[in-house]
């Protein structure tokens, strides 16, 4: 049988063991490691590099589409839940399979039996590679985001939206300044943009999106030409559009 090394993720003890005792019982199994949060998940497919996520859904810290966000080019995952509101989500961004808690130890065979087809049948590599943004709509559909989660290594920052004072895009990046700190993550600062609430962040130059909470006043600085100063006296660009878009938030 086609051997799979698996992680499994679940906030609760009792789901994972009932988890383990199935897989231990189906076999073929190998269970590299047990992750209770979100945190410990990313670094475990940091560690272990494992073939698929046993992943619920509902977590704190991080929930499961958060955690495919940081992960999600790595490794194949089948849903765990007990809620299904998120079925559709998880097959938009790809999942194996989605079950349902309670489950029998049968379906969890047949969602196994599919990540070792869809594995043989793209030799071996995770297919197909979901957008980020995809990945992000899923996790947050419909509204603005009140958090970024960003993956440093096996490490994992969570940034509340409201502690942002500005991003700064930096070629396939943005850049999260927040107070002395910068964060940076892979994404597009258009992308950004349409998450985040409009009412709380503008976009003041084409490089920069403004948590308006941090502005003090703005300059002119030369002809058609303006400078954001912050709370804390820092100065960002402000063109032509973004002075428009300033107006009429304020």
């Amino acid at each position: 049988m086609d051997r799979l090394r698996v992680v499994i993720v679940d906030d609760e003890e009792p789901a994972r063991l009932a988890v383990r005792q199935d897989l231990d019982a189906i076999g073929g199994i190998e269970i590299v490691a047990e992750c209770a949060n979100g945190f410990d998940a990313v670094k475990a497919v940091s560690e272990h590099a494992p073939d698929l996520l046993l992943l619920d859904v509902q977590m704190p810290k991080l929930d499961g589409f958060e955690v495919l966000e940081l992960v999600g080019r790595e490794v194949p995952v089948v849903f765990i839940t007990a809620y299904d509101e998120f079925a559709l989500k998880a097959f938009d961004v790809h999942a194996v399979d989605y079950l349902l808690k309670p489950f029998t130890r049968e379906r969890l065979e047949q969602a196994l039996t599919r990540a070792r087809q869809r594995r043989q049948a793209v030799g071996g590599e995770p297919t197909p590679v979901v957008a980020p943004q995809t990945l992000r709509a899923a996790a947050h559909p419909g509204t603005p985001i009140e958090r970024v989660v960003i993956r440093d290594g096996p490490n994992v920052h969570v940034l509340p939206v409201g502690k942002i004072d500005f991003v700064e895009a930096q070629d396939d990046y943005v850049a999260f300044h927040v107070g002395e700190r910068t964060h940076l993550k892979e994404q597009t600062l258009g992308d950004l943009e349409q998450q985040l609430d409009t009412r709380r962040f503008v976009r003041i130059h084409r490089s920069y999106l403004l948590n308006i909470e941090r502005l003090a006043r703005v300059e002119l600085y030369a002809k058609d030409s303006r400078l954001a100063i912050l709370t804390d006296g820092r100065k960002l660009p402000v063109s032509r559009s973004g002075y428009q878009r300033l107006q009429q938030l304020l």
